[in-house]
């Protein structure tokens, strides 16, 4: 089995009940995408969602879940609530959870575990600060995320690593595709060595992925898909994008 194409948006703290007809339109203008689609709206906004596109083909996620089942944690949510109400995916670990929340990467796979036990696909986020990318750490910075990240009872089918340079996050610069390439080679070198299905998780890359660079960044090998900030917002954005990973 190849990896699974996959255009995952993850809205961060943007939209209201007004901003779902995007994720309509989107459906309607891509009603049967060449990958998989995942929208991860503000947490209050997956239920209504998931009740206006049922059958369509999009799937939903979260931005975060809690390590723990239940129990008193104010504010935080369990990965099997997200599950119960129509999520499929989670994403875990974003720079902005790590350097925000001050999230290790051991936190991130204790709630990746949880993710699984729930069932529910983890997307583990891993990436470099820029003074990192400038003391030529980045390899050394993401061989030690995913280590440190990826929970034993990883496969395929439930995990997939986004590589999200923290730089490019919302700064409209991006790596040149040579830089993306030895990063995504690294990881899925890596996880080669660590999972037994490891040559099958699909690999996203995040970092100011727009229309105008989506099918140059989908023709670097090991790039599976993306994981999109600003532009999924707007289903006239979000579309290019998952037209030009379709076509990938």
């Amino acid at each position: 089995m190849a990896p699974r194409k996959l255009a995952a948006g993850n809205w961060k703290m943007n939209g209201t009940l007004a901003a779902l007809a995007e994720v309509e339109a989107l459906a309607e203008a891509h009603p049967a995408p060449g990958c998989d689609v995942l929208i991860c709206p503000p947490a209050v906004l997956i239920h209504p969602l998931s009740a206006r596109i049922e059958g369509r083909g999009i799937k939903l996620g979260g931005q975060d879940c809690h390590a723990k089942a239940s129990g008193a944690h104010t504010g935080d949510l369990a990965a099997a609530q997200l599950a119960d109400v129509g999520a499929s995916h989670v994403i875990l670990g974003h720079s902005e959870r790590r350097a925000d929340h001050g999230e290790t990467s051991e936190m991130v796979a204790a709630k990746a575990r949880a993710a699984h036990e729930a069932g529910l696909v983890a997307i583990i986020c891993l990436g470099e600060t820029e003074a990192q990318r400038d003391a030529g750490e980045t390899l050394d910075v993401i061989a030690a995320q995913l280590a440190a990240s990826l929970p034993e009872g990883a496969t395929a089918a439930n995990t997939v690593i986004a590589y999200e340079p923290v730089w490019a996050i919302g700064t409209g610069r991006t790596p040149t595709t040579e830089q993306i390439a030895e990063v995504h080679a690294l990881l899925r070198a890596d996880l080669g060595k660590r999972l037994s299905d490891g040559a099958d998780v699909a690999l996203l890359y995040g970092g100011s992925v727009k229309p105008s660079n989506a099918a140059e960044i989908f023709a670097i090998p090991h790039v599976n898909g993306a994981l999109v900030g600003g532009a999924s917002l707007k289903a006239a954005d979000f579309g290019p994008i998952v037209a030009a990973l379709s076509a990938a």
